[in-house]
């Protein structure tokens, strides 16, 4: 990366760079963001502004995250990628993002910024390159979620709405503006794109820009950086899988290699368990599912193998050869995470070889009587939960431990959240917001999910699952 000791900073903290628009031309277009009407505040993240080195009382500027005006050195672009959707390969790119630059923190960190529907961008395939205030609103709320989850994520740094009315199949909604901090939004589809064009020169530069962005430590080859990127995206997958998080759209395009979460379009929380739970409207056929993730992420990876097998190996055979036995090894390094994380779910401080049955049990014993996924896991906490017979197995194995049980205890409520984005309060808060303007209900949601392992809070309204789940969706927003 350039050096940044030297960049100026704005009164506001701003500090730009813009390494990634020195890849080849082929990956970004310069535009501006389209003027809006009448852009207005509706939540700025004071938190995340003030650790990007921004002083959050000079940040309260509609206009700014609307993108009528622009941060000191922006040098606004739409970033080209291609994607899997499904599993059909399609050229895609920013069709209602452009990214304003790359925020260096004063830790010499560095953040992209984009904004998230600030008009049509080259890529837009005749989209309106808009976003409605619901489903952004409901990024900021997951990713705030995720974050304090501590599963890695692409946060929002501020909402905007637009004054003007954005038309989809549900009617017109109010039009908003998200601004989006990641540490990169370099995609399994960056590379793909850079494949698909047949420019090795390309995509080397991208593997050596996005090596030395997410890896500068490595200095191997791709070899090394592949088993980087892997790694990172089986302890993701494993972490959403230990709190029943669901991503619903998991194409090519929305996997980054700095192993954040990234596009909270059709999400959704898992109540009862079931590993075929599908929230997502347009995953007629499950490939999403719940208990899907780990093959799909796997599938994903490969994609990427493929679009840099030369730079694996000169020789195509053996590059493949190196590239299957990389794929391969995704299965036990996500169940390595897994395994632990559950471990840790039920206050197992040491490793026995039959833990992995003991929970698969549990698992099946949830899944036959529907119990809900996080609530079984709050109430071990506190000493309940599980068949009887489960129970006593599991009580046995805490005690051939030399951990005491407020050791075990503690490491369960580290563990296991008492609160995540319950669906039903998040469609609560996003019709407060978009139909009657009341955002209170979206920020009393938020205070909750701010601190989702507090297990003394009582707040039976954000802890239950509706009582009636069935047939419940949710929508891309575009």
């Amino acid at each position: 990366m350039p050096d940044s000791a030297d960049l100026p900073t704005s009164p506001a903290g701003w500090r730009l760079e813009h390494s990634y628009a020195r890849l080849p031309q082929a990956f970004h277009v310069s535009l501006m963001p389209t003027p809006v009407r009448e852009p207005r505040m509706v939540v700025l993240n004071a938190p995340l502004a003030e650790s990007l080195g921004l002083d959050a009382s000079l940040l309260n500027d509609a206009a700014l995250f609307a993108g009528n005006s622009l941060p000191p050195g922006a040098e606004p672009l739409a970033q080209a990628y291609a994607g899997h959707q499904y599993v059909h390969f399609t050229m895609l790119g920013d069709g209602r993002a452009i990214l304003l630059g790359e925020q260096i923190t004063p830790q010499g960190d560095r953040f992209d910024i984009q904004l998230k529907g600030p008009g049509p961008t080259p890529f837009s395939r005749r989209g309106d390159g808009r976003a409605a205030l619901g489903p952004m609103l409901r990024e900021h709320i997951i990713s705030e979620a995720m974050h304090a989850l501590g599963i890695p994520t692409t946060r929002s740094l501020a909402v905007a709405t637009t004054g003007e009315t954005v038309w989809r199949q549900d009617g017109g909604l109010p039009g908003a503006v998200l601004t989006r901090v990641a540490a990169s939004h370099i995609r399994v589809g960056t590379f793909e794109y850079a494949a698909a064009r047949g420019d090795k020169e390309a995509l080397r530069a991208l593997a050596d820009h996005t090596r030395q962005r997410h890896d500068p430590e490595l200095e191997g080859g791709h070899t090394e950086f592949f088993e980087a990127v892997m790694e990172r995206q089986a302890r993701l997958i494993a972490q959403w899988m230990h709190v029943g998080f669901i991503h619903g759209v998991m194409n090519t395009d929305n996997m980054a290699l700095s192993g954040e979460t990234i596009d909270y379009g059709p999400c959704a929380f898992m109540d009862a368990y079931d590993p075929a739970t599908v929230f997502s409207s347009i995953d007629r056929h499950g490939r999403y599912a719940y208990g899907n993730q780990p093959r799909i992420a796997q599938w994903n990876l490969a994609r990427l193998a493929e679009a840099t097998l030369p730079l694996f190996h000169e020789d195509e055979k053996k590059a493949v050869e190196i590239a299957n036995g990389l794929i391969e090894t995704f299965e036990g390094r996500f169940k390595h995470h897994w395994l632990a994380g559950m471990r840790a779910k039920l206050g197992l401080c040491t490793d026995e070889d039959d833990d992995a049955a003991l929970i698969e049990s549990l698992l099946d014993w949830m899944n036959e009587t529907k119990a809900d996924f996080t609530n079984t896991f709050r109430d071990l906490t506190r000493g309940l939960g599980g068949s009887p017979e489960w129970h006593a197995r599991w009580r046995e194995r805490l005690q051939r431990q030399p951990q005491s049980t407020d050791e075990a205890v503690t490491l369960m409520r580290r563990s296991n959240p008492a609160f995540i984005p319950r669906n039903h309060k998040v469609e609560e808060a996003l019709a407060a917001a978009s139909h009657h303007g009341d955002l209170n209900p979206m920020h009393r949601l938020l205070t909750v999910l701010a601190s989702p392992f507090d297990h003394t809070q009582d707040s039976p309204e954000f802890s239950q699952p509706a009582d009636n789940t069935e047939g419940y969706q949710t929508f891309c927003g575009t």
